[in-house]
């Protein structure tokens, strides 16, 4: 079997060159990188994570867990994440469960992960506890449990929300409906109370039967569009919790004859590639989910890398990028 000694060997380098190389390491040159890459190419040569290991002494996989396969924002996350912790020689596990419950954690134990980012965790979940007596590092990634205290990515939404009452304000909006998150999470907590209390300050109030609570999914925004359009005296504006909730109203407006904007104006929040289809052209909150991503592999190697590391907090700034879905009122 062919071994980094015999990449190091042809390359004429170390063996801790060659495994520096391929991480891509800022420590190793451009020059001598490619020649180590064109030693292992030659020779048929592929890191395995076992070897790596029992090198480093700990393991090298890190898990993503995802309880919520449908909704395509990971999509947009994965390669991202996957990049960044190749480049620190570090591999993604997939993780799935329907909750985050007992099974995923005695899962995530049995898969002998050196550490994990919880994409999807509510207030109140349980996992964080038990990994943090495990002493299993992880990070948060856009949600987090406020009974836990770990290193965490999130996103501000209030200056991209501000931005977007102003234009909903200048539009002459008067009647706005809502597509809120579940109120378990974080980030349906906080986007929700951050549009009322700016909706607040122009004056503008959300009317019960104009607000709808849901997961952050398509069909939440569609059975929820249904019900608003159908009601006697549907808003004018819809802002919704997150683009995916934001396309399954978009759907429902169709499915409805109500035209968009003209009739109903639609907007999201994450700014996912979709957004600006030119079928599409939904108005959104936007932030740079890749560097989201990024940031989350460095964090998470961060504390694998560091026992005892101070945790860290990112926040990610908010934008409106305004797009076809969001117009003035019907008259």
């Amino acid at each position: 079997m062919i071994t980094s000694f015999d990449v190091a060997r042809l390359a004429g380098v170390s063996q801790p060159t060659v495994s520096r190389a391929l991480r891509d390491s800022d420590k190793v040159s451009e020059q001598t990188k490619a020649r180590v890459r064109q030693a292992a190419a030659a020779l048929g040569y592929a890191p395995n994570a076992i070897g790596r290991a029992l090198a480093l002494g700990h393991s090298t996989r890190i898990g993503l867990v995802v309880t919520d396969l449908h909704n395509h924002f990971y999509g947009h996350v994965i390669p991202h994440l996957h990049a960044e912790l190749s480049r620190q020689g570090y591999e993604l596990v997939l993780l799935t469960e329907a909750s985050e419950s007992a099974p995923i954690a005695e899962q995530i134990v049995a898969n002998g992960l050196a550490g994990v980012i919880l994409t999807t965790t509510a207030v109140d979940s349980a996992l964080p506890g038990r990994l943090r007596e495990r002493d299993l590092p992880f990070v948060y990634f856009n949600r987090t449990a406020p009974s836990v205290e770990s290193s965490s990515v999130t996103v501000d939404p209030e200056p991209g929300m501000s931005e977007l009452v102003q234009e909903i304000v200048r539009l002459g909006h008067r009647h706005v409906g809502a597509i809120f998150g579940p109120r378990s999470t974080s980030t349906g907590e906080s986007r929700e109370s951050v549009l009322r209390e700016l909706l607040d300050e122009h004056d503008l109030r959300l009317r019960r039967q104009d607000v709808r609570h849901g997961p952050f999914d398509f069909d939440t925004g569609f059975r929820a569009c249904l019900e608003l359009l159908d009601g006697d005296q549907p808003p004018t504006v819809l802002v919704c919790a997150n683009d995916v909730v934001a396309l399954g109203a978009m759907n429902a407006a169709a499915e409805r004859g109500a035209a968009v904007p003209e009739f109903l104006s639609i907007v999201g929040f994450d700014d996912l590639p979709t957004s600006s289809w030119p079928l599409v052209q939904l108005t959104t909150v936007a932030y740079d989910l890749a560097v989201m991503s990024r940031e989350a592999g460095r964090l998470v190697v961060e504390l694998v890398s560091t026992p005892g590391a101070t945790f860290e907090h990112v926040v990610l700034s908010t934008n409106l990028v305004r797009r076809r879905s969001l117009a003035p009122p019907r008259q």
